[in-house]
């Protein structure tokens, strides 16, 4: 009894902080880190704890010596995981302790997103919570029994020593409990295959909605609640939803949204980009951490928001977050970096999180010189603006640049040099500063969704430097990442790809090669998603399911082998995989692919109808059997220019093929007419006749 209290006890703490070590040339303690490639890990080279990679060495030296191990997780990123590292893992006590007992192992979440889900999943069932950094103790089999989040340096010590007492005392409770909670992380991500018929076709979303809209934030845009996401997804599928069903309200609510993200201090305004999330419900003050993740998405977001409305402001959060990922996030291979860290130094040396974003009056006032005050009036350096905590201002906008312009009886043309010219005084400014650090490892499955995010840029501005970075990025995958036999690595880093690939990384490429097919016609990257489909059949589909595991069955097996299913900041790998199929089985005309898709959110649907926002992206499927999805296709020797041309609509529901001859693919055969173009719309194997205008078929496709 005395254990589960303390257990319960001690699970009463939590978190997600940061620290960063100075690199000096002379260290006085180094750890095995020090060879692997993670910036993160590298973070930790230097700390006096006996830190190990996750490897089958270390998982092999905890059970030969039968002694706990300490498996602390998190990324490169991550403010409050810095700080743990500057308060507890450099402090010598707190490091004797855990030398002395335990087996440390250091895991960066973005490398080992595996091992990190097994994890926060047991911390979940344990504190009903978690987050990162990550802290959970285990048994010499990696089986936890105790963890938690951020923890002071006494209370780390207390507890650790507390349940190495426990271990010593009494090894079989300690035994039993892990065993249980094993028990529990295998059946949280379970899923069954759902035999129920179904017409899609007559599905009811109404009353999905009807519960979704009731946490919409009238006031600020989004949800209402702090901290805040941007939830990019969700609102993909609700701008797709209220211009099918030409509803104006929520067509209303996801521009307000987006007009507000944009205005908020979330988006850096000076230098492009967004930062992960508001830790207020105003979007005002950020985690100031840059995420290619969201990043990739959001402009996807904005690109296809563009297309609907033609609002300047998306043009501009589009461009200038683009500007920011080649400068900042690109390596001359094509590749993409991974993020950019919260915490930056100050002149004083420290790290500070948000100290190369943010500014004071006097500073402002130096900088700008007499366009102090408009400058001020437009980025509300006042009270509004005002970062309490560091006694800063973290620039946000509240009104739109005619509104602006009107109030200081100025041309819009005038003000857009002002902007430009302001933006450009303090983006040399802070360069100045100590530039926040950079994770240069490079995810495959974030690059994919990046390399979608840059085709969905230039469908609705058309800018050939968007196409050319997009097809840069596919054949560093192609090259670097993808193996002979269709394998995918997850990681690329100083020359060296690694890790095998999870299923995020398959579902997230196959889109990112999908999606340049259709602007491209190259027939290779639809080869290459069918090669990659093929692949995932047969490492990671689960045929009793239907679903496909989140690790191949290549990998080392640890305590559970789960489905990853629920959609979060990224949609999850199984739905992206289902929308995948779905596309494919109508480019090859494979039924199995047709079928395995409408099984995927067939077995989805009892949760979806209770959490119907954590399931956009299959709602976002579900929209596909619920009206008329088209293959539209060109064939001829204008067929690039009239792709180009339909890309700059809107078209969620139409799938884009084509060639400039003569071809037996499913879609194409006996399409070609010598010397003309013509455009097919085909919709539940039924074609219209034949069209040589790109206006034709536009009529003729309707959401």
């Amino acid at each position: 009894m005395r254990y589960y209290f303390l257990l319960g006890l001690l699970l009463s703490l939590s978190g997600c902080k940061k620290n960063a070590e100075t690199t000096l040339e002379q260290h006085d303690y180094t750890n095995e880190l020090i060879h692997e490639t993670s910036p993160y890990l590298l973070q930790h080279a230097h700390n006096p704890v006996n830190w190990r990679p996750w490897n089958e060495t270390t998982l092999q030296k905890a059970r030969d010596e039968n002694k706990l191990m300490i498996i602390s997780i998190g990324y490169a990123a991550c403010h409050w995981c810095h700080v743990m590292e500057r308060e507890t893992f450099e402090d010598s006590t707190a490091a004797a302790v855990m030398n002395e007992h335990f087996i440390s192992v250091k895991v960066d979440r973005e490398e080992r997103p595996d091992v990190d889900q097994i994890y926060i999943n047991a911390v979940q069932l344990m504190k009903g919570t978690a987050g990162w950094p990550l802290n959970v103790i285990t048994l010499p089999d990696g089986k936890p029994v105790w963890g938690g989040t951020y923890f002071q340096k006494e209370e780390w010590i207390n507890s650790i020593q507390e349940i190495q007492q426990l271990y010593e005392n009494d090894p079989q409770k300690m035994q039993e409990y892990a065993n249980r909670l094993a028990e529990g992380i295998k059946s949280i991500d379970l899923i069954e295959r759902n035999s129920d018929a179904i017409d899609y076709s007559d599905y009811d979303t109404e009353s999905l909605m009807t519960k979704w809209k009731q946490r919409f934030d009238q006031t600020h845009g989004g949800y209402t609640r702090a901290p805040k996401f941007m939830m990019p997804n969700h609102w993909e599928f609700l701008l797709r939803k209220a211009v099918r069903d030409n509803d104006s309200a929520l067509l209303d609510h996801v521009t307000f949204t987006l007009d507000k993200m944009a205005y908020g201090g979330i988006y850096d305004h000076i230098g492009g980009g967004f930062s992960r999330y508001s830790t207020d419900i105003r979007w005002h003050v950020p985690h100031f951490e840059k995420m290619l993740y969201d990043n990739a998405q959001l402009v996807t977001l904005y690109s296809e928001a563009y297309q609907v409305t033609k609002k300047p402001l998306y043009q501009e959060v589009v461009a200038e977050t683009l500007d920011f990922i080649e400068r900042e996030m690109t390596h001359e291979s094509g590749a993409f970096y991974s993020s950019l860290d919260a915490d930056s130094e100050t002149t004083s040396g420290e790290l500070e999180e948000g100290a190369y974003y943010v500014y004071s009056e006097e500073e402002l006032k130096k900088v700008l010189g007499p366009d102090f005050s408009m400058f001020a009036n437009y980025y509300n350096v006042n009270e509004t603006g005002y970062w309490e905590e560091e006694e800063a201002y973290v620039l946000l906008r509240l009104q739109s640049d005619e509104a602006i312009a009107t109030r200081f009886g100025i041309t819009p043309e005038t003000l857009q040099q002002k902007k430009s010219g302001w933006k450009k005084k303090l983006f040399d400014y802070r360069n100045q500063r100590v530039r926040p650090r950079l994770d240069d490892k490079s995810l495959t499955s974030w690059n994919g969704l990046m390399m979608s995010g840059y085709i969905s840029a230039y469908k609705a501005f058309q800018d050939p430097a968007y196409l050319v970075a997009a097809q840069n990025n596919a054949n560093f995958i192609k090259n670097q990442q993808l193996q002979a036999n269709g394998a995918l690595y997850h990681t690329y880093k100083d020359g060296m790809s690694s890790i095998n690939g999870y299923l995020e990384d398959y579902a997230a490429v196959i889109q990112g090669y999908i999606d340049l097919y259709e602007v491209t016609l190259d027939s290779q990257w639809l080869a290459l998603s069918k090669q990659m489909a093929e692949y995932t059949f047969t490492h990671f589909h689960d045929d009793a399911s239907g679903m496909f595991y989140f690790t191949s069955d290549e990998d080392k097996a640890l305590v559970s082998r789960s489905f990853e299913y629920r959609d979060n900041v990224i949609p999850a790998s199984n739905s992206i995989m289902a929308h995948n199929l779905f596309l494919l089985s109508h480019y090859y005309d494979v039924p199995k692919y047709a079928e395995t898709a409408k099984q995927m959110l067939h077995n989805v649907q009892p949760e979806l109808e209770k959490y119907p926002d954590s399931f956009s992206n299959w709602i976002d499927l579900l929209a596909n059997y619920q009206s008329s999805f088209y293959e539209l296709v060109v064939v001829g020797p204008e067929a690039p220019q009239k792709i180009k041309e339909l890309s700059k609509t809107y078209l969620p529901n139409v799938l884009l093929a084509g060639s400039t001859k003569k071809e037996d693919d499913y879609l194409l055969e006996g399409r070609f007419v010598e010397g003309e173009t013509y455009l097919y719309v085909c919709v539940n194997n039924t074609c219209k006749l034949p069209m040589k205008e790109v206006s034709q078929a536009l009529t003729s496709i309707k959401e």
